[in-house]
């Protein structure tokens, strides 16, 4: 295998620890607006990784098929959620899973890029970064958000976003980590060299293997064992 230059990491739930909060808010905004069947489960099955708009609308059309002008109620429920959000994110203790962050500074002093991108827009993940102390060139080189590209996950852009900010040209020499079998798919999309699944958010590891990827870990320490990226650490 080509060894890898860059790593994009997922944010919530990969290198976010915000216990799920977007997830249980979105939630939230579904049960108050009418729609109170709808467990957590569901958010989590048909709304993982994706940028929360198309999560609202792909979590209407799985589980309530035919709702009357669902592209505006959608909205709505997108509207709703990003006011909830904006509050529960203004209370809220976020912080880095246990042992993220000196596996991060363990790539970059091996000189392997870190890249972040997500589902939020820069707004929200700039606010989750400065809640957790994280600085552009410390903690991470690039951060690339829903709302800095065109089109959403599971298509590449906001991984080739990445790669152009890191003068990266080959994907093969990439690897994508997430969360949600989304995260897994963007990563296939963009021809990336390695891919991997964490159980430490959205999904479980049946669901994130079902995507495929070259391993599911229960933690970004863990990814020091896989063979495939021994490379990486100086090993």
């Amino acid at each position: 295998m080509t060894n890898i230059q860059l790593f994009v990491f997922d944010m919530a739930g990969t290198t976010v620890n915000e216990d799920n909060l977007v997830y249980k808010t979105l939630h939230r905004a579904f049960t108050n607006g009418g729609f109170p069947q709808l467990s957590l489960a569901d958010v989590l099955e048909h709304g993982a990784g994706k940028e929360k708009l198309q999560a609202t609308r792909d979590i209407l059309a799985a589980m309530y098929p035919g709702t009357p002008e669902s592209d505006a109620t959608a909205e709505d429920l997108h509207a709703r959620f990003r006011e909830m959000l904006a509050e529960a994110y203004a209370q809220a203790v976020v912080t880095a899973y246990r042992g993220s962050e000196a596996f991060l500074a363990k790539l970059r002093l091996n000189g392997i890029g870190v890249a972040l991108n997500t589902g939020y827009d820069r707004a929200t993940a700039e606010l989750l970064l400065r809640k957790m102390g994280w600085a552009v060139g410390q903690e991470y080189d690039h951060l690339v958000t829903a709302s800095d590209v065109e089109e959403g996950r599971p298509h590449p852009a906001m991984i080739l976003r990445a790669m152009e900010l890191a003068g990266v040209t080959d994907p093969r020499i990439v690897a994508k980590v997430g969360d949600s079998a989304i995260d897994i798919a963007e990563g296939k999309n963009a021809g990336c060299g390695f891919t991997a699944g964490v159980t430490t958010g959205a999904q479980t590891a049946e669901q994130l293997w079902r995507a495929a990827p070259d391993a599911v870990v229960d933690g970004l320490p863990a990814l020091l064992e896989v063979p495939m990226l021994k490379h990486c650490f100086g090993e």
